[in-house]
């Protein structure tokens, strides 16, 4: 089963600084907030929404085409799309712009700051969905504001059920944007946090925001998930073999989720996966330099819940 995946390619800059945020920054001085972290760790790395999502979605064996605006520098990354056999046909170059680029600082505990520069991200807009590739479920990561309003309207016009990811693109829209998204979108997807945004700005509560979805799906890192349904499905965390970098996790729990979805799974079996997948990534530094088999998933998902997946 196809699915859409619209978001952001972006070159990822992750730094790690040896200590913790919260012992540089003075809370009665954040009004003149001027700090420096020395950083001994550096790597630039492919990611962004729409590339994140692709690649894990490649790595379980699921279909997933991505629709996203890139800039005159995205050769390099083009060219591990293909060596990885992502498809790049809904892949639009902006050549007056740059990628969107991500300068990611993480710290002992797993806290991030990040400077984000949109660049061709800002074109997202000027695609729209495809509705002659079979297209069968989506998914509107952060991307372009006026990108992700588009096509959150184009797949509820056509029919087409999406997963709606405001990811750190939920500070763009105000309260009755928010609910907007949510009554066009079929599943909503956010984490702990973001959720408590969607709450304070909607005025719904985490309840009540499933209630007008099939699923609202919030992530709790290590303590695993919450998936709002028909029923109430807590899903358990997978204690990974080490924990390297959290950057693309949630993208690579939202690969995992749309496909057991595409696949007809459970959600107790798709939020086992999805578990699974973050917890697999959190295991290596970078959005995508992670690598295994549908196969062993397969044997990693047997021995973390004890039960086969079918």
């Amino acid at each position: 089963m196809t699915a859409l995946i619209c978001g952001s390619f972006a070159y990822d800059t992750i730094m790690t600084f040896d200590g913790k945020f919260k012992d540089h920054i003075m809370p009665d001085r954040v009004h003149m907030l001027n700090v420096a972290f020395l950083v001994p760790e550096l790597q630039r790395n492919f990611g962004g929404t729409a590339g994140n999502i692709a690649y894990n979605m490649k790595l379980l064996g699921g279909d997933g085409l991505a629709m996203a605006t890139v800039g005159a520098d995205f050769g390099g990354y083009r060219e591990w799309l293909k060596k990885h056999g992502i498809n790049d046909k809904y892949v639009k170059t902006i050549d007056s712009e740059y990628c969107a680029q991500a300068y990611i600082t993480t710290d002992m505990e797993d806290n991030q700051i990040t400077a984000f520069h949109p660049g061709a991200m800002n074109h997202a807009h000027t695609q729209s969905v495809p509705t002659d590739e079979g297209i069968k479920m989506g998914i509107v990561a952060p991307d372009g504001r006026d990108g992700m309003i588009e096509h959150a309207r184009q797949f509820a016009d056509a029919g087409i059920p999406f997963m709606f990811d405001p990811g750190q693109g939920l500070p763009m829209f105000d309260g009755n944007d928010l609910k907007w998204f949510i009554e066009k979108a079929t599943w909503v997807a956010v984490n702990d946090y973001e959720a408590g945004m969607l709450e304070e700005k909607t005025g719904l509560s985490r309840e009540q925001i499933g209630e007008k979805v099939e699923a609202l799906i919030v992530t709790l890192g290590g303590e695993g998930s919450v998936i709002y349904a028909d029923e109430e499905v807590h899903v358990e965390p997978v204690k990974p073999a080490a924990i390297k970098d959290p950057t693309g996790c949630g993208d690579a729990y939202r690969a995992a989720l749309l496909t057991g979805l595409s696949e007809g799974k459970d959600w107790k079996t798709a939020g086992r996966m999805a578990s699974l997948m973050g917890s697999i990534k959190v295991a290596s530094t970078g959005p995508q330099n992670h690598s295994l088999t549908r196969d062993e998933f397969a044997k990693q998902f047997k021995d973390a819940f004890g039960v086969a997946l079918d």
